[in-house]
C-alpha cells in the first residue's frame, strides 16, 4: 500500500500495475504543486491591477483638482496687471480649450495621455513633455545621489548601533537620527543655506552652475558638485534617519535568533557574526523600505529644489504653481504619482523574493 501526494491509498496488487500506480502518484504531485506555481503570477497581477487603478485616480484627481483651486484661470492669470477686454480674456480661453465642458476636457486630456502627450504649457509656451524630459536629469541627480548615500550611512549606523545598543555610540547616533527626522526638510535646508551659502560662503547660494561661466569638463564637474552639496545634505540628513532606525530595530531583532549563538559556538569573530548572518536577516524590512522611500524621495524633492533653485522637477512644479499652469501641474502630478505609484509595485515583488514566508503563502 502507498499513499501519494493527493493523499490517496493505492493498493498494490494485480488489478493495478506498477505503471499505473506511478502515474497517478505524479498526477497527484503536479496538482499538489500547480496551485504554488500559479500564486507569483496571480500575486504580481493583482499587484499590477491595484497600480492602474491608483494611476486612474491619480489622472483623474490631477486634472480635477488643479481646477479647484483659488485663481485657477490661467487666461485670467496671464492677463492680470494688463488693460485687456473681456473678449480678448475669452479668445484666450478658447484657445486654451477652457471654454469646453469640464467633461469635454477630461476626455482629451485622458486621449492625449494615450499618446504620451502631456499638454503644452501656458507660461513657457512649450510642450510639457518636453519641458519634463530636460528636467528629469537634475532631479535624478539631486535624488540619486541622495539616496545612495542615505543608504549607505543609514544601515552602516544603524546596525553598529544595534550591535552596541546601550552603548554612548548607540546613544549618540539615536538621538542624532530621531532629531533629523523630526526636523522640516524645508527649515533645514534654509539654515543650512543661511549658514554655509550665506554667512560663511563655503557653497553656493542657488542654482545647478554658476551664472556667467563656462566651465568645460572638470571645471564644469566641480561647479556642479559643490551646488549639488546643499542640498544633498540637506536630503540626506532626513532620509538616513529614517533607514538607520529601521535597520537597527531589525538587528536588534534578530540578535536573540538561536542561529547567532550557533555561530558564535562554532567560534566566530562578533564582527562575522555581525555582518554575516545578523545583517543579511535583518535587511527585509529595510531593502522594503528603500524601494517604498525611493518615490517619496522624488516627490519630496519639490521642497528641496524651490529652497535650493536646482532646476529640477520639483522647481518646475514650483513654478508651474505660481502661475498656475494646468497642464504643467498636471504632467508633473503624473509624473510624481507614477514614479511613487512604480515604486511601491516594485518593493511589493521584491518583498515577495525576499520573503520565503510569502512565497510559500
Amino acid at each position: 500500500m502507498s499513499i501519494t501526494p493527493g493523499g490517496e491509498t493505492l493498493a498494490r496488487d494485480a488489478s493495478l500495475p506498477e505503471d499505473r500506480l506511478a502515474e497517478h502518484a505524479g498526477a497527484g504531485t503536479e496538482e499538489s504543486e500547480a496551485p504554488h506555481g500559479s500564486t507569483l503570477p496571480r500575486y504580481v497581477a493583482v499587484k499590477a491591477g491595484g497600480a492602474l487603478i491608483s494611476l486612474a485616480m491619480v489622472v483623474v484627481l490631477g486634472f480635477f483638482s488643479f481646477r479647484i483651486l483659488p485663481g485657477a484661470d490661467p487666461a485670467i492669470n496671464m492677463t492680470r496687471g494688463r488693460r485687456v477686454s473681456a473678449e480678448e480674456v475669452e479668445r484666450l480661453r478658447r484657445q486654451f480649450g477652457l471654454d469646453q465642458p469640464l467633461v469635454v476636457q477630461f476626455l482629451r486630456y485622458v486621449q492625449d495621455l494615450f499618446t504620451g502627450d502631456l499638454g503644452y504649457s501656458y507660461v513657457y509656451n512649450q510642450p510639457v513633455t518636453g519641458l519634463i524630459a530636460d528636467k528629469v536629469g537634475p532631479t535624478l541627480l539631486l535624488t540619486g545621489s541622495a539616496a545612495l548615500i542615505s543608504v549607505a550611512l543609514g544601515l552602516w549606523l544603524g546596525q553598529l548601533a544595534a550591535w552596541r545598543r546601550g552603548s554612548w555610540f548607540d546613544k549618540i547616533q539615536t538621538g542624532i537620527a530621531l532629531t533629523f527626522w523630526s526636523v522640516p526638510t524645508f527649515w533645514l535646508g534654509l539654515i543650512l543655506l543661511l549658514v554655509f551659502g550665506g554667512m560663511l560662503h563655503l557653497f553656493p547660494a542657488g542654482g545647478m552652475t554658476t551664472a556667467g561661466t563656462d566651465y568645460t569638463g572638470f571645471g564644469y564637474l566641480v561647479d556642479v558638485l559643490r551646488h549639488l552639496a546643499l542640498p544633498v545634505i540637506t536630503m540626506v540628513a532626513v532620509v538616513y534617519a529614517q533607514y538607520l532606525m529601521v535597520m537597527r530595530a531589525s538587528v536588534l531583532e534578530e540578535m536573540s535568533g538561536d542561529y547567532l549563538t550557533t555561530a558564535r559556538a562554532k567560534g566566530l569573530p562578533e564582527d562575522k557574526v555581525r555582518t554575516r548572518h545578523a545583517v543579511p536577516n535583518a535587511l527585509l524590512p529595510t531593502v522594503t523600505l528603500i524601494f517604498l522611500h525611493a518615490g517619496g524621495l522624488i516627490g519630496g524633492a519639490v521642497t528641496v529644489e524651490t529652497v535650493f533653485s536646482w532646476p529640477g522637477l520639483g522647481f518646475l512644479t514650483f513654478q508651474g504653481l505660481n502661475a498656475p499652469d494646468l497642464p504643467l501641474l498636471q504632467g508633473t502630478f503624473v509624473v510624481f504619482s507614477s514614479i511613487v505609484i512604480g515604486m511601491n509595485f516594485v518593493a511589493d515583488l521584491i518583498y515577495r523574493v525576499l520573503d520565503p514566508r510569502l512565497k510559500a503563502a
